[in-house]
């Protein structure tokens, strides 16, 4: 071989090495460093925030109503709600506040109603006024009580009076989200805005509150005892075992409503659908253990039985159960996986092609309760050594290209 051709690629070889020993040190530290915050400002939401607000003001929201039929809704919705869990962490609360308010009203146009129907009971469905009812709430959590917004304040009062009628008069605990069609995750978080409500304002809706539990426990899936993905809109029935996609946002909401409940649910929950996929990391099935089925519009893409999505929500449903060591297993395993761009301005995830993938992290990562206090000594814990195999693929990719190198040298 010429020897200049030699020289080249024993040059090459030398920077493919250096550039994947960096790739997996900067790995490593993403797998150990602190992902997560109990309290203060969780490393890195407020610079993908950042990011998230150019990416909607150059029109991400309507390029997510093109994925599935509530993209644009979900991402101005959970813009907001990061802002307000960064608000109530006294991160920058005159600017959360505002944020917050921002992409509210963004959801109360007729883009963010669009694909809800308005003779539903409650108008537009319990999907679209149970989220905006939370977030409305989330608003008003950062003003002082007696400094509120009049007419947020009244706006707030009439869709949780509206809710909360729409729940007494139904004959099943599961209102409609579209025409002929009932998830109970979306009536989970209606009745958590009522509950938000109650420690807020003068308290009104216990009673609701508690029907909804009472009828709501009767209608339980019965191979995991869980509350069912999809049920019949007349009866509440379940039609669909629990799935990890409904699950993670209803673990998420569950404690503001009946930590007790919760604390009885969560642990099935995990039982059912978290696992460590060939033992490489910890993960969230979209089926219960033992049960598989095809990916669809809810949950994603499966890969060997998992969901991106309902992985990513449930960072924050461990993180308002008190699961610390499965948040902080799921955050430093996105972290990794996630390849994120990071830069002093911002940061976002899988390059940025998907921001609503990043909108859910950073609602995730900065998972707090609302209503009750978080929970302590309920979790089932992680493997105290679950970052090892990653780790040691990570040490394989580092040590790899250096031990042909000193083979070669060695032969010559």
């Amino acid at each position: 071989m010429n020897p200049a051709v030699r020289r080249l690629l024993r040059w090459s070889w030398l920077a493919v090495a250096v550039v994947l020993t960096v790739t997996a040190g900067v790995g490593v530290v993403r797998l150990v460093a602190p992902a997560t915050a109990g309290s203060g400002e969780p490393p890195g939401v407020r610079r993908q925030l950042t990011y998230l607000r150019a990416a909607l003001e150059a029109g991400a929201g309507t390029d997510a109503q093109g994925l599935f039929p509530e993209g644009y809704f979900f991402l101005y919705e959970l813009y907001g709600l990061t802002w307000v869990e960064l608000g109530q962490r006294a991160v920058e609360p005159a600017r959360a506040l505002a944020e917050a308010r921002w992409a509210l009203s963004r959801l109360d146009t007729p883009s963010g109603r669009a694909p809800f129907s308005a003779g539903l009971t409650p108008s537009y469905g319990v999907f679209y006024r149970g989220w905006t009812n939370w977030l409305r709430g989330g608003v008003l959590s950062l003003q002082p009580a007696g400094d509120a917004d009049p007419e947020e304040l009244k706006r707030f009062e009439d869709d949780s009076a509206a809710l909360g009628a729409a729940f007494d008069a139904a004959s099943t605990p599961f209102l409609p989200a579209y025409p002929g069609q009932a998830w109970p995750v979306d009536s989970t978080v209606a009745i958590a805005s009522l509950a938000l409500h109650d420690r807020l304002r003068p308290a009104r809706f216990g009673a609701t509150i508690g029907r909804w539990l009472d009828a709501a426990r009767q209608r339980l899936d019965p191979r995991t005892g869980l509350l069912p993905h999809r049920v019949a809109v007349d009866t509440g029935a379940p039609l669909e075992t629990a799935r990890g996609s409904s699950q993670s946002v209803i673990q998420r909401f569950l404690v503001d409503i009946d930590p007790g409940w919760a604390a009885e649910q969560y642990p099935r929950f995990r039982a059912n659908f978290v696992i460590s996929p060939l033992g490489l990391g910890p993960a969230v099935r979209e089926f219960p253990v033992g049960l598989d089925g095809p990916g669809d519009v809810d949950s994603g893409p499966l890969v060997l039985g998992v969901t991106l999505s309902a992985t990513v929500v449930t960072l924050g449903a461990a993180q308002v159960n008190g699961d610390t060591a499965l948040a902080e297993a799921l955050a430093n395993y996105g972290e990794l996986a996630g390849l994120p761009v990071d830069t002093p301005w911002s940061k976002r995830y899988a390059f940025g092609v998907l921001p609503i993938g990043d909108a859910f992290l950073a609602w995730s990562k900065s998972a707090r309760p609302w209503v009750n206090p978080t929970p302590t000594g309920t979790a089932p814990g992680v493997p105290w050594w679950w970052r090892l195999p990653l780790l040691g693929l990570l040490t394989l990719v580092t040590v790899g290209p250096w031990l042909a190198v000193a083979v070669r040298r060695r032969r010559r």
